[in-house]
Order: C-alpha cells, then sequence, then structure tokens
C-alpha cells in the first residue's frame, strides 16, 4: 500500500513512525493528517536510507534545496557536493534541476546518496531528449515519468494546471509565464493545438506514482 492508502487504513508505516519521531509528535496525527489529504509524506519505494519528512499545516515548515547541472556548469560532483551541504545545513528535500550532462546518471546518484526526499521535474528531461518542442510527445513524457519514479524520485512537479484555454490569458499578463516547465508546455499546446498533455494522461500519471509511491508537486504553470 502507499502511504496514503496506509493512513487511510489507520495504519502508521515505518516512515510515519520515523517522521513522527522527527516532528516530536505521536504517529496518530500523521496518519489522521495524511489520510484527510491536509499532509503528503513523500516516501519512494525505491529510495534506500531514506529520512521520511512529513509536509503539511500540523507540522513544522520544510525547507527544499534546489540542485541541478546546466550547461553553464557544474557536473555530478558538484551537485553532489551541493546535496551534501543542504544535508548538513538541515534541509528537509532536494530537487534535482539538472538540464545538462548524463541525466540518468546524475539523478542515480543523487537518490542514492540522499537521506532526504528528492524530487524532479520530468518536463525538463523530456524536453532534453526530444531536443525541441516538435519531437515532445505525450508517450515520452510518461517514459521519463515512470524512469524517475522507478529510479527512486519521492515528488515531481507536475504542471497539469496550465490548460490550453488558458494560454492566451496568459500572454497578457505583464510577467508572460515565469514557470519554465509552464513555458515549455504553453509552446507545445501552441504548436500542436492540443489540450496540456499532463492533464490529458493525469490518470495515467496517477497509475505510475501508485506504483512507486510518488507524491504530486502540482506545478501551477505560470506562478
Amino acid at each position: 500500500m502507499t502511504q496514503l492508502e496506509s493512513a487511510r487504513k489507520g495504519l502508521a508505516t515505518a516512515e510515519m513512525v520515523k517522521a513522527a519521531v522527527s516532528e516530536g509528535l505521536p504517529p496518530s496525527v500523521l496518519t489522521r493528517e495524511i489520510a484527510a489529504g491536509r499532509a503528503v509524506l513523500p516516501a519512494n519505494i525505491n529510495h534506500k536510507g531514506l529520512a521520511p519528512a512529513v509536509i503539511g499545516k500540523a507540522f513544522r515548515c520544510k525547507i527544499n534545496v534546489n540542485l541541478g547541472a546546466s550547461s553553464a556548469g557544474s557536473g555530478l560532483e558538484g551537485e553532489l557536493c551541493k546535496l551534501a551541504l543542504s544535508v548538513k545545513l538541515g534541509a528537509d528535500a532536494v530537487m534535482d534541476l539538472s538540464t545538462a550532462g548524463d541525466l540518468p546518471r546524475i539523478r542515480e546518484a543523487i537518490i542514492r546518496r540522499s537521506p532526504l526526499p528528492v524530487g524532479t521535474v520530468p518536463v525538463y528531461e523530456a524536453l532534453s531528449r526530444a531536443g525541441k518542442i516538435d519531437r515532445l510527445t505525450p508517450a515520452l513524457l510518461l517514459e521519463v515519468i515512470e524512469e524517475h519514479a522507478s529510479q527512486g524520485v519521492d515528488f515531481m512537479t507536475i504542471h497539469a494546471g496550465l490548460l490550453r484555454r488558458h494560454v492566451p490569458l496568459a500572454a497578457r499578463r505583464v510577467t508572460g509565464i515565469v514557470s519554465r516547465g509552464g513555458s515549455i508546455l504553453a509552446r507545445w499546446m501552441e504548436r500542436y493545438g492540443r489540450e496540456n498533455p499532463l492533464y490529458e494522461r493525469f490518470d495515467d500519471i496517477c497509475a505510475i506514482f501508485r506504483k512507486y509511491d510518488v507524491t504530486f508537486s502540482l506545478g501551477d504553470g505560470l506562478r
């Protein structure tokens, strides 16, 4: 069962117990809040050595660190140094936003060495693989999402909220579309005249997430 399914049955998982100790609260508080949908506990079944953190209004504020290699600099060793520093300084989670280099290898190394929950934005890698918007397909998006999940990613940002009908409205905003993931999907919708594939294939994404117990981080796609 997933963390959510366990909580709905009133069962405190090992991850909930560990997170409860960190919060200084009884596990029953975690099961109640998670079951009610007021909290999440990102804990992919393939992330070994995880020190789970519960995220929700009833719990202490969490600090997430963004890291990731890019064409402008850094690489695997640099990202692992950032990860070590994040752990040392007391971060609660990290996000691998790498856009350059051997992305699967970088992500695998970060997950293997991270006691913190690890998040990603799969649309970044999907576009990197496609090379350009014209080659980005819904099937590729789902393929990348499943690969991230199978490696042990605990939570993913899925920009399913920006719909085709919103794009003309967003174009009139003073700031335009600030979100990188949102801008990628907006360009895709304009190019193909179709609905956001992350919205249309949301049930398929849910099935993948349930299989590995991945938590949604729903990106608004605009900011």
